[in-house]
């Protein structure tokens, strides 16, 4: 049986559609001018004259998320100064190559559907998904190019190898006999959280921050992106038609997270045995992924995942204290709210 704080949790996943979207406004409203730029450049950065190419790029343009991480970049910068064309070209840069990252991994994942629509791989094919993210991925070193500014070069191209590192990581990391905290908070570092980072890092560096503030701000984009992760990991334990994925993909996919190590490594008797040799023989059937979920919150790895996660949205939130109080400041402490609140 699922307790009581599990099922209030499922609960505030489903209920929040209007509080989400006016965290996200909120955190906009600082930058509305600065975003409209940025969009507007980020449509002609995607335009050509490869009609196959447009047509992906469309598709992509029109499946574009929340766009946190270019909003983290101009926050970032108007939190020290006045934001640039290198803010902007900085941002752009970032979502690029985040977008190039997603398409590559849907088809490294065989994913088929992302944000509710067939995966450019779905919709087209792997080779084309593959030639397509190459291409945004080139265009991502272009725009970073254009800032001409070697520490923000330097940070994308580290950026560019940690995600490729992580990615590789978690693939050779899937033996449940060799989970263990420290290895999965070193994977989604490398693959989710130091994105987040270099993308405040990147903002501070296009109006010449100090270091201090430079060191907070890739803290604060790191603990950001930690928290980040580790929801997108907990929704793997609950139903819920927003995610655009269906409960126990990750388990599917052979990925062991935080709920489930947890729940392993702190769990004893026939039921862990069971799981352990389902996990090890890929025995994934419908049923089978049901009893991992429900081990999981059983044994309490679910609500020690969500304490981790509201562990690292405060300690982000900490980070900010040395800077002073005013709208972009709160915006970027509704940022952490919502990576911890989010229900997709």
């Amino acid at each position: 049986m699922v307790n009581q704080t599990t099922k209030m949790f499922t609960f505030a996943v489903h209920n929040h559609m209007s509080v989400q979207m006016s965290l996200i406004e909120s955190i906009k409203n600082p930058i509305l001018a600065e975003m409209q730029m940025f969009n507007k450049t980020f449509a002609e950065a995607l335009s050509t004259d490869n009609p196959l190419l447009l047509s992906v790029n469309d598709y992509v343009l029109q499946k574009s998320g929340k766009q946190l991480r270019p909003m983290l970049v101009i926050l970032s910068a108007k939190l020290c100064g006045e934001v640039t064309q290198t803010t902007i070209d900085g941002a752009l840069s970032l979502e690029l190559l985040h977008t190039a990252s997603l398409i590559h991994d849907d088809v490294v994942d065989d994913t088929l559907e992302r944000r509710g629509k067939p995966s450019v791989n779905a919709r087209w094919s792997n080779k084309i998904a593959i030639l397509s993210g190459d291409y945004i991925l080139s265009k991502a070193l272009g725009c970073s190019a254009r800032t001409n500014n070697l520490p923000i070069l330097k940070a994308m191209a580290s950026i560019g190898m940690q995600l490729s590192d992580g990615e590789l990581l978690q693939l050779v990391n899937t033996k449940i006999s060799e989970a263990s905290e420290s290895n999965y908070f070193t994977i989604i570092r490398k693959k989710t959280a130091l994105l987040f980072a270099t993308c405040t890092e990147v903002g501070g560096l296009s109006v010449d921050a100090g270091e201090e503030k430079l060191q907070h701000l890739r803290n604060f984009g790191e603990f950001l992106g930690i928290c980040f992760q580790i929801k997108d990991d907990i929704f793997d334990y609950f139903e819920n038609i927003q995610i655009g994925k269906p409960t126990g993909n990750d388990i599917r996919d052979g990925k062991v997270t935080l709920p489930l190590i947890y729940a392993v490594l702190n769990s004893t008797g026939t039921e862990k045995e069971q799981v352990q040799s389902w996990l090890a023989t890929k025995d994934f059937t419908a049923d089978n992924i049901q009893k991992i979920t429900q081990f999981a919150h059983d044994n309490g790895g679910v609500l020690y995942a969500i304490d981790q996660m509201e562990s690292y949205k405060n300690k982000a939130i900490e980070e900010l204290n040395g800077f002073a109080n005013s709208d972009v400041k709160k915006a970027l402490i509704l940022c952490a709210e919502y990576a911890a609140s989010r229900e997709f």
